[in-house]
């Protein structure tokens, strides 16, 4: 089965901040070194004139480009929460509406798959209706949402939520948000970032425990400053502060990590395999 990563930035030195698809391509090569068949390339949030940029570079590529597939992108923004902005840009997000939405995607349609938004923006639901009616996955993400919020973008189209319990609202004993929302609910889909810094070992057991098994998918969010190989890595991939910046191993480095420390072996090759699979054609 096709090992796919839907959520990667770069690798290596390379990542889709760049109008040059030379560099895209090599990021496609070094995922497929490590046995990666399949990527849907993440574009950062930043102005929509350098956004279309990125995803230019990106199409580029995918008329030139061999070993790893590439499957087209997701767009991790701009309709995000300022509040919950993680390692992204916050003065790059902006509101949700149709105006920006199509000059975003103009000409890019058919390339974007996955598209993360905050679901309690003003004008959030709408647009997760206008976006998966075009066939594109709309993914709940960078949030502040209350469980209720989240149920409520699920009911208007969402299908997935970006890197459950990184840089989201957590769960609350009074409040369970949008984490609460992702682990219970049983058809949405959770991406699952399984390096050692995202998540604590005892929170993966929480997900693995609680979660559907058929709507769990593993992720990278590799960045530029990832490493190829473990040899290479001392710590994770963070700024001068200390911050995340992003995942710090593969996909198939985390599934063997996962598998190692006891996780059952089918569920996590399910959750690099089958799963991304399926929700990919979520709304085909």
């Amino acid at each position: 089965m096709n090992i796919i990563d839907i959520h990667t930035h770069g690798i290596g030195g390379f990542d889709t901040r760049t109008s040059n698809p030379i560099d895209i391509i090599r990021m496609a090569e070094i995922q497929a070194s490590l046995g990666v068949s399949a990527i849907v390339l993440t574009i950062y949030p930043d102005s929509i004139e350098i956004m279309r940029q990125n995803m230019m570079a990106v199409q580029k590529a995918m008329e030139l480009q061999k070993n790893a597939a590439i499957l087209g992108v997701h767009l991790e923004g701009p309709f995000l929460n300022s509040v919950r902005c993680g390692a992204l840009k916050s003065s790059s997000f902006i509101e949700p509406t149709e105006s920006n939405l199509k000059k975003l995607l103009e000409g890019f349609e058919d390339m974007v798959k996955i598209i993360t938004i905050a679901p309690e923006l003003n004008g959030a639901a709408k647009l997760i209706r206008k976006i998966s009616d075009m066939g594109i996955i709309a993914s709940m993400g960078h949030s502040d949402a209350t469980y209720s919020e989240a149920e409520a973008a699920f009911n208007a189209g969402a299908k997935g939520i970006t890197h459950l319990f990184n840089a989201m609202r957590g769960f609350h004993h009074r409040e369970p948000g949008i984490a609460g929302f992702g682990l219970l609910n049983k058809e949405v889909y959770i991406e699952v970032i399984a390096d050692p810094y995202h998540l604590n070992i005892k929170t993966m057991e929480l997900i693995f425990r609680t979660k559907n098994p058929e709507k769990i998918i593993l992720i990278s969010d590799s960045v530029s400053g990832t490493k190829i190989t473990e040899t290479e890595r001392e710590h994770g991939v963070v700024d001068d502060t200390g911050r995340l910046q992003g995942g710090s191993m593969s996909i198939m480095e985390s599934s063997r990590r996962l598998t190692k420390l006891g996780f059952n072996e089918g569920i996590i090759k399910r959750s690099i395999t089958k799963n991304p699979e399926t929700y990919l054609l979520e709304l085909t």
